[in-house]
């Protein structure tokens, strides 16, 4: 089988599909991969690399044109064009953007988005947002420290002592996790909220104390025990009680980090202005919602909180509001890294010994990332 990996168009986008080392195994199972030139350039990655570990060069025309195309992010519209009908794309096809796999569906591709693998324990290694979230929850601490104008630990010094700044984390998700063991490395003190009781052992794991809000009804039981390691929406009245908590800890933070996300629908709002503007001058919110939260008072989408603006660092309320959103490129060689991986753990499950491509729907992973297969969309 004759792979393709297109150099990313996306604006920010710097990560790649393959590395050298995925190259390797491709070919170790007698595949051929073709790389189009630069594609992985800011990934740190030369085109003498990938040629040292068996790929050949080609331009967009003859990667996009083979019979498997590997992608980071969707094809454009202009894109599209450049696919063999019947070919086969993998790759974070985003499977809530319904616009987007109609146009793969109606370009004749067989596609996969990886977001969509089940969160089982086989397909932990084609599980493309746990790696993903795991290192825009480092960036996001990073971040932070660049933009707080204080030291991140409690320093004792010949002047005086500095204290510890106080991190809150909002959404315990495995970004979460990792900006919480991030920030206690850098020396923080830890405080995180999130709605499923089941991660305060993990909170607390890593050396941070659990913000703890009362349920007092079965049906915000039932909630908090979310589905597919993700956070169902609370009702209305826990949201409340947890609100007033989150709010207390948020005005006394110095930096705060944000990842409260739900699939397909817009991120909730965790931080109000008025909680904005109850927090010191100087402190820093990283919101990785931004972009996906409902529409804010710049006329823009924001995110956990409706003041963050997509790709923009703003000050706001003397607050600094960071809204990357898509910390991941930030990291390009490790992002690509894991993400190749992932990759290539899923190609495994679509690709026979004999090097043919197949559609195996009684396989609940290919089943549940197909996207579009023979001019249709399969998204349920």
């Amino acid at each position: 089988m004759f792979i393709g990996v297109p150099a990313e168009s996306t604006a920010g986008e710097t990560r790649v599909a393959v590395t050298p080392e995925t190259v390797k195994k491709l070919k170790a199972l007698g595949h051929e991969v073709g790389v189009q030139a630069g594609a992985g350039v800011a990934a740190s990655v030369t085109d003498e690399a990938y040629v040292a570990a068996g790929a050949t060069l080609t331009d967009a025309a003859g990667a996009f044109g083979a019979p498997l195309v590997l992608k980071v992010r969707a094809p454009s519209e202009a894109e599209l064009p450049l696919f063999k009908p019947g070919a086969t794309l993998v790759g974070m096809l985003n499977p809530f953007d319904a616009e987007g796999l109609q146009r793969l569906a109606s370009a004749g591709l067989t596609s996969y988005a990886l977001e969509a693998a089940p969160r089982t324990t086989r397909a932990q290694s084609m599980d493309v947002l746990s790696s993903q979230a795991n290192i825009a929850g480092y960036k996001a601490v990073m971040i932070a420290a660049d933009q707080y104008q204080r030291f991140f630990p409690m320093l004792m010094t010949a002047a005086g002592t500095v204290k510890a700044a106080r991190v809150v984390v909002l959404g315990v998700g495995v970004a979460g996790l990792q900006a919480i063991a991030t920030a206690k490395r850098l020396g923080a003190v830890i405080e995180a909220s999130d709605v499923r009781p089941s991660v305060k052992e993990q909170v607390e794991s890593l050396g941070a104390k659990f913000i703890e809000v009362p349920y007092e009804t079965d049906e915000e039981k039932e909630a908090a025990q979310g589905v597919g390691g993700y956070a169902r929406p609370m009702p209305p009245s826990w949201l409340a009680r947890q609100q007033v908590e989150v709010a207390k800890r948020v005005a006394q933070a110095d930096v705060v980090i944000s990842t409260a996300l739900i699939p397909g629908r817009a991120a909730p709002v965790l931080v109000t202005e008025d909680m904005v503007k109850s927090m010191k001058p100087g402190s820093v919110l990283v919101d990785l919602a931004a972009g996906k939260g409902p529409l804010g008072p710049h006329g823009g989408p924001g995110g956990n909180c409706p003041l963050t603006e997509a790709d923009r660092i703003v000050v706001r309320h003397g607050v600094t509001l960071v809204g990357e959103t898509n910390l991941p490129a930030r990291v390009a060689a490790d992002a690509s890294s894991l993400y190749a991986r992932n990759v290539l753990d899923f190609l495994k499950l679509v690709l026979n010994k004999d090097g043919t491509l197949q559609v195996d729907l009684n396989d609940d992973i290919v089943a549940a990332c197909l996207m579009s297969h023979e001019g249709t969309v399969r998204r349920k």
